[in-house]
């Protein structure tokens, strides 16, 4: 803090403070305080020139001033004449007269708190808006053109709050002028896209579908976005339309934006990726309680075979093989345009997909963006933000263990989880007329039913891969994470851990999306078998509302793993606990006895009932024999990363 001394004054300017006036006079008659203000205000023009911009700016700068600047006088709506300077990162302004009949203490409080700068990366739309009236000190008509951004909250886990600034000149072609110099720098923002295909879901969450939709496309019509919107009409709507597009025709959008729950972006994910992901399929899970070690798989999770260490190198041909043995893995997709250069394949660089959130959970925003809320999905879409999603890819073998079935592929984004968690999402859909409300009515009649499935799991071993993290258990199917609750590395934005290597296995990879730092010799598969009330697999973190720090609270965006959580038979009051503390930010829901957690790229599953039921993103899947693998970075979403 520094001090400038002027006669009878001292003016206390800070960094955030704003500047104070403090008199050394005890009394004064009016005449007398009048003399001494203007006085003041005769020597202000002075100090501001040395000064520039420290006075009227309270709160340290972020923008390039050591660029070029353009500079004009115009008039800020509700706050008068100000001097507008434009270089390459953004605008600032500051008031161009001080009127010497008004309190200068009053007007260094007011100026204190108004916004003197926006950065271009926070600004989402210009318009010119022609003549009309500028509200100051006098209302006057002059040709405008309005400056719409946002402010970003007070913490990380706050929405962005939407702000617009109107600025007026008396000339209408120095006006247009200024506007178009602006639209040339906002031109240069690169990755905004110019045009979008919208689903929305008009019965999802409390049906708010299209109300939500109705909030934000002003947003998108003042950024000149084109969208092309599809209100759906039934279940699967979204789904058909995108597997029968053409690649021409996605190739004409920039993305792809769901306006609902997390159950209408796993449709708009699994229309997208069914025909257009090219990969093999991963191996099939041996028959429940077989030991036949002649088996591909059952030679890494057959515990008495001295082929369990066999690195997964040495069988890099499974995955090839497996595919080769059954239906041509690409059988049931439609096969790519003729013209191959404009094959639309995943992961690539330009499509995104988005979500605006309007569901009863909306766990794939929360995790993304840290917060849920429609204008702040909305303007991420609209400024072009960008992030890898690790996807889930689930290959059903068998629905029925008597079923004879040829394979089939669906993908998660968040979540696959089976028993209590498949269980509740079948029982919901015969109660869908009571809305969210009926996850908590279903959940409880699960709970109280305390249903255990036999099962068997065959899951990749994962090594450690840093420091925070504990060498996994070597020889046995009982790894698990440490017991201790050690510091964990959360996922932020510019995680380092998501743009770092993957440690996904190459032989997982064979060529597909799911990358690899040729690692595999290091991993190998284990076995968990017996009574599982739960079987989950979190992609991300899944935190939402009810469960502020998700399953995994340590769980990345784009490392190329899942989290497989087992939670085996035990007394109903100990699953009570662990369902419990899910709904506790800080507590640690996986620090029992009967709950396994494993880091994985992939897990096979195997139940010999015939109602086996997945929950995939909220959506059902039945199915009792599976294999699911993480895909490195598989999409890109409209997200910046969770900033919580």
């Amino acid at each position: 803090m520094s001090l400038i001394l002027a006669p009878k004054f001292f003016l206390r300017i800070g960094a955030g403070a704003g500047i104070s006036l403090l008199s050394t006079t005890s009394s004064s008659s009016r005449r007398g305080r009048l003399a001494n203000y203007r006085r003041l205000s005769s020597g202000f023009e002075g100090l501001r020139s040395q000064l520039g911009f420290l006075l009227f700016q309270p709160r340290a700068s972020t923008m390039d001033t050591s660029a070029p600047a353009l500079s004009s006088t115009l008039f800020l709506d509700r706050v008068g004449e100000v001097v507008l300077s434009l270089n390459s990162t953004g605008l600032s302004w500051i008031p161009a007269s001080i009127d010497p009949e008004e309190t200068f203490c009053c007007q260094m409080m007011f100026h204190s708190e108004v916004e003197t700068e926006i950065r271009f990366s926070d600004v989402y739309a210009v318009e010119f808006t022609g003549l009309g009236l500028i509200n100051g000190h006098n209302s006057t008509e002059m040709y405008r053109f309005v400056v719409h951004g946002f402010q970003r909250g007070k913490n990380s886990t706050s929405p962005y709050v939407l702000s617009t600034y109107t600025f007026g000149h008396r000339d209408s072609h120095a006006c247009r002028e200024l506007f178009d110099q602006i639209n040339a720098c906002m031109k240069l923002q690169v990755g905004r896209p110019k045009n979008l295909l919208v689903f929305v879901h008009p019965q999802c969450g409390k049906g708010n579908g299209c109300k939500t939709w109705e909030v934000v496309a002003p947003l998108f019509s003042r950024a000149k976005v084109t969208t092309k919107v599809t209100v759906t009409q039934r279940a699967g709507h979204a789904y058909d339309i995108l597997k029968s597009s053409t690649d021409r025709e996605l190739r004409s959008f920039d993305g792809i934006i769901a306006v609902g729950g997390d159950g209408l972006f796993n449709e708009v994910l699994n229309g997208l990726l069914s025909s257009r992901h090219k990969a093999p399929y991963p191996p099939a899970p041996t028959r429940l309680n077989t030991t036949d070690v002649k088996d591909p798989l059952q030679l890494h999770v057959y515990e008495d075979s001295k082929n369990v260490r066999n690195s997964l190198t040495s069988h890099s041909d499974i995955f090839v093989e497996t595919a080769l043995k059954g239906e041509d893995p690409t059988s049931e997709q439609e096969s790519f345009c003729s013209d191959q250069s404009t094959a639309v394949s995943f992961p690539n660089d330009w499509l995104r997909l988005g979500i605006i959130p309007a569901g009863s959970t909306d766990a794939i925003v929360i995790s993304t963006t840290g917060v849920r809320d429609p204008i702040t999905s909305a303007l991420h879409i609209i400024l072009g933000k960008k992030i890898s999603l690790d996807v889930a890819q689930v290959v059903r073998w068998k629905t029925t263990p008597s079923s004879i079935d040829t394979p089939s592929v669906r993908y998660a984004a968040s979540f696959a989880g089976y028993g209590f968690y498949g269980d509740v999402i079948k029982e919901s859909e015969k109660y869908r007329w009571m809305g969210p409300s009926r996850y908590d009515f279903t959940g409880t009649k699960v709970f109280l039913e305390h249903r255990a499935y036999e099962a068997e799991i065959g899951f990749l071993e994962a090594k450690a891969v840093d420091a925070d993290d504990e060498t996994l258990v070597s020889g046995t199917h009982q790894t698990r994470l440490p017991r201790r609750n050690p510091t964990k590395r959360v996922c932020l934005t510019k995680c380092s851990v998501c743009v770092g290597p993957t440690k996904s296995s190459q032989t997982l990879t064979n060529g597909s999306s799911c990358s690899s730092d040729g690692h595999a010799e290091d991993s190998r598969w284990l076995r968990s078998k017996g009574r599982f009330l739960s079987v989950g697999a979190a992609v991300i973190s899944c935190r939402n509302e009810r469960a502020p720090d998700g399953l995994v609270v340590d769980a990345h965006l784009s490392d190329g793993f899942l989290h497989l959580i087992l939670v085996k038979d035990c007394p109903r009051p100990f699953y009570l606990w662990h369902l419990t503390k899910l709904t506790r930010r800080g507590s640690n829901p996986l620090d029992f006895s009967f709950v396994e957690h494993h880091k994985t790229q992939a897990f096979t599953f195997v139940a010999n009932h015939d109602s086996s039921v997945w929950n995939l993103d909220g959506e059902l899947f039945q199915a009792c024999q599976v294999t699911v693998r993480a895909c490195h970075g598989l999409i890109n979403l409209f997200a910046a990363g969770p900033e919580a």
